[in-house]
C-alpha cells in the first residue's frame, strides 16, 4: 500500500495551544502516555486523566491500544515541547481519517509510524476511538477537506 499522496496534516508543526478542542484532548492525552511510557510510569493512568476532563473516559483503553500498537513513543514529543512533531501530526491524520471511516487512508498514515502487522492492529482500536469521540460531540478535522 502506498504511503504517499496522503493530505497534510493542517497543523504539522503548530503551537499545542493552536489544536481545535478535539485535537488538543488527543495530543495532551498521548503525550502524557509517551512521558509516563519513557518514565516507567502507567501509561493507561497517565492518559485517562486529559480524557476523562472531556467526558472521554471510556476511550482510554482504545487510544492506549492504538499507541501500543504502533509502539512510536520514541518519535513523539514530550508535554512541554513547543511544536507538533511529525510523528504526533500523522498519528492525529491517522486518527482523523479514522474517525471518518477511511480505512485505507487511516491505515497508510499508520504504516508511516509502524510496519504493517501494527499498524493493522492499531486499526480496530482508532476507529472505536473515533466512534467514542464522535459520540461524545468531539469531531476531528477532516484531514480530506482541510488546506494547510
Amino acid at each position: 500500500m502506498a504511503t504517499r499522496g496522503l493530505p497534510n496534516w493542517p497543523w504539522n508543526g503548530a503551537a499545542p495551544d493552536e489544536l481545535p478542542p478535539a485535537e488538543a484532548v488527543l495530543l495532551d492525552a498521548i503525550r502524557s502516555w509517551v512521558e509516563a511510557t519513557r518514565n516507567g510510569g502507567a501509561p493507561l493512568v497517565a492518559l485517562r486523566l486529559p480524557l476523562v476532563t472531556e467526558g472521554l473516559g471510556e476511550a482510554a483503553g482504545a487510544l492506549d491500544a492504538v499507541l501500543r500498537a504502533l509502539a512510536c513513543p520514541g518519535s513523539m514529543g514530550c508535554r512541554l515541547c513547543p511544536r507538533i512533531t511529525p510523528a504526533e501530526g500523522t498519528l492525529l491524520l491517522g486518527l482523523g481519517l479514522a474517525q471518518r471511516a477511511t480505512r485505507r487512508e487511516a491505515l497508510a498514515a499508520f504504516l508511516q509510524l509502524a510496519p504493517p502487522a501494527a499498524a493493522y492492529a492499531a486499526m480496530g482500536p482508532a476507529l472505536a476511538l473515533g466512534l467514542m469521540m464522535r459520540r461524545s460531540g468531539l469531531l476531528l478535522a477532516n484531514p480530506l477537506r482541510a488546506t494547510s
